[in-house]
C-alpha cells in the first residue's frame, strides 16, 4: 500500500509495485470496517429506572445489539470513513463533555447513546484509531458521561476530565510496557462500587502495551464484570490486543481527518496562520497533537527540515554514520527536555513527602524509594527516546513515500511539498525498486527499535541501506 498509517508503530506497510487507484483504496477502507462476526458481546447491564430516561438529544432508533445494523455487524460501532468540514463544525459545538472530541461524530453518537441508555451499554469497550485521532479524549468524555449523575452535572464531568474523580481509574503508562502489577491494581479497583457517580470507569489508554501475561490478568474481570463497572480500552487497532480480549469488548473505530480539517482545527485552537497550520497538518500526516506541536514550535519545524535534507545528502558509509549520530543526539536532547523538568519535580515531591529537606542527605531507609522512582524515570526516558526516533523514521517514511508517488506520476498530494525539487530529482535518478527497498528498511527499523537494540546502530544500518540501495 502506498497510503499508510505511518504513526502506527505496529504496522509494517508492504508496498506493492503498482500504485492502487482511489477506488481500490476506498474499497480497502470499506473492507476494514467489516465486523468480526465472532466478536461476542455481553448482554447490556441494567441500571436504575431513572437512568433509562436519560437519553442524549437526537438519539433514536434501535440501540446497538437490539436489532438493526448494529446487530448485523456483530455489535461493533460503524464509523464513517469520510469527514467533511460541516461535520467538523458540528463536532466543535457538541455538548459538554463531548466538545473536545473532534471529527468523530459517529463514534460520539454511539457512545452518547450508550451513556444515556443502559440497554445500549456494554461493560467493556475498545476504542481504536490511529495516533492523533482522539482515542483518549473520547474515552474520558465517555467516562464523564457515564459517571455523572445527571446530564447537566458539569462539576462531576469536569472532575473526570481532570482525572480527579474518585470513580475514575485511569492508566497511562510512560514506560515501554504495562506491568502485571499495574494490571492487577486496575482489576482490584474495578471491584469497588462507585462512590459518587452512576458507574465506576476504568480507562486504559495504552492497552496495546500489554504483553500476553499482562492481558491475561484482565480476562477474569472482563469475563465476569462487576456491577456498575465499565472498562474502556484504547489501542491503535484490534490486532494489537489478544483475541481473548477482543472477544470480550465492543469496538468503536475512529478514523483520521483530512489534512484541511486538521489545519482548520489548529488555526482555531492556536490562532496560527493558515499556511503554517496546513504545512504542520501535512507534515504530521493528520496527527492532531503532532500537528499542533509543529505549528507552534518553530524549532521542531526546523529540526524536521534539517533532518530530511541531511538524509537526502547521505552518499556513503561516512556520511551515514555522521547523520545517524545527529539524529540520535537530537532525539536524545528532545527526550531529556521533555522529561527533565518532570523528573526533578517528582524527586522533589517524594523527598518532601518523606520529610527530607532540600539538600539534605537521603537516609538509608528511604533510598529504596528513591531508587524505585529513578528506575521508573529511566524507563520513561527510554520510551521517550524511542518515540522520538520513531517520529524521525515516520518523517523519512513520508519522504520516500513522496518519491514513489512522483515515480508513478502522482504529484498532487505530496506530504513534503517543500522538498519537491529535491524529491523530483531523486525520483528520476532512482528506480522504483530502490525506493521500495528504502521504505521496507524504514519499516523494519521501526519494528527493530521496539526490541532491545542500539538505536544508533539501527539508524546507521538504515542509512547505509538507503544510500547504497542494498539490504545488508
Amino acid at each position: 500500500m502506498l497510503v499508510m498509517d505511518p504513526h502506527n508503530r505496529h504496522m509494517a506497510p508492504g508496498l506493492a509495485a503498482v500504485l492502487p487507484s482511489q477506488a481500490d483504496l476506498e474499497q480497502r477502507g470499506r473492507e476494514m470496517l467489516v465486523m468480526d462476526p465472532h466478536n461476542r458481546h455481553m448482554a447490556p447491564r441494567q441500571a436504575p429506572g431513572w437512568a433509562r430516561a436519560w437519553r442524549a438529544p437526537g438519539m433514536c432508533g434501535s440501540p446497538p445489539g437490539r436489532g438493526g445494523a448494529q446487530e448485523a455487524s456483530g455489535g461493533e460501532a460503524d464509523v464513517a470513513p469520510a469527514v467533511r468540514l460541516e461535520t467538523m463544525t458540528a463536532a466543535l459545538t457538541a455538548p459538554f463533555p463531548w466538545s473536545d472530541v473532534w471529527g468523530q461524530d459517529a463514534a460520539v453518537q454511539t457512545l452518547r447513546q450508550a451513556a444515556s441508555d443502559p440497554t445500549a451499554l456494554s461493560h467493556a469497550w475498545l476504542i481504536t484509531g490511529p495516533p492523533g485521532s482522539g482515542r483518549s479524549t473520547l474515552a474520558y468524555a465517555f467516562a464523564a458521561a457515564l459517571i455523572a449523575d445527571r446530564p447537566d452535572d458539569e462539576n462531576a464531568m469536569r472532575q473526570v476530565l481532570a482525572g480527579t474523580h474518585p470513580d475514575l481509574t485511569a492508566l497511562r503508562t510512560d514506560k515501554i510496557i504495562i506491568t502485571i502489577a499495574e494490571a492487577r491494581s486496575l482489576v482490584e479497583r474495578s471491584y469497588f462500587a462507585p462512590s459518587a457517580g452512576r458507574y465506576r470507569v476504568i480507562v486504559v489508554e495504552d492497552a496495546d502495551r500489554m504483553v500476553e501475561r499482562t492481558s491475561n490478568v484482565l480476562l477474569k474481570a472482563l469475563e465476569e464484570p462487576p456491577e456498575q463497572t465499565v472498562w474502556v480500552l484504547c489501542a491503535p487497532s484490534e490486532a494489537d490486543l489478544l483475541p481473548t480480549i477482543r472477544s470480550r469488548v465492543r469496538t468503536v473505530r475512529l478514523h483520521e481527518p483530512e489534512v484541511a480539517d486538521v489545519a482548520r482545527l489548529i488555526t482555531l485552537r492556536t490562532g496560527i496562520d493558515e499556511a503554517t497550520a496546513e504545512q504542520a497538518a501535512r507534515h504530521a500526516q493528520r496527527h492532531i497533537g503532532m500537528a499542533q506541536r509543529l505549528a507552534t514550535d518553530e524549532g521542531a519545524r526546523r529540526r524536521r527540515d534539517e533532518t530530511l535534507r541531511a538524509v537526502l545528502g547521505v552518499r556513503g558509509v561516512g556520511t551515514a554514520v555522521e547523520v545517524a549520530g545527529q539524529i540520535i543526539q537530537a532525539a536524545t536532547d528532545d527526550a531529556k527536555a521533555l522529561t527533565a523538568e518532570r523528573d526533578a519535580s517528582e524527586r522533589a515531591g517524594l523527598l518532601r513527602t518523606v520529610g527530607v529537606a532540600e539538600g539534605q542527605a537521603v537516609p538509608p531507609a528511604l533510598r529504596s524509594q528513591i531508587s524505585a522512582l529513578e528506575d521508573d524515570q529511566k524507563k520513561r526516558a527510554t520510551r521517550s527516546l524511542r518515540d522520538g526516533i520513531d517520529r524521525v523514521l515516520t518523517d523519512l517514511q513520508s519522504m520516500y513515500r513522496d518519491v514513489v508517488m512522483l515515480q508513478f506520476g502522482r504529484d498532487e498530494e505530496l506530504i513534503n511539498g517543500e522538498l519537491r525539487i529535491e524529491l523530483t530529482a531523486l525520483a528520476a535518478a532512482w528506480p522504483v525498486e530502490r525506493t521500495l527497498i528504502a521504505l521496507d528498511a524504514i519499516s523494519e527499523t521501526r519494528e527493530t527499535l521496539q526490541r532491545n537494540v542500539s538505536p544508533l546502530l539501527a539508524t546507521e544500518s538504515l542509512l547505509v541501506t538507503i544510500s547504497s540501495g542494498r539490504t545488508p
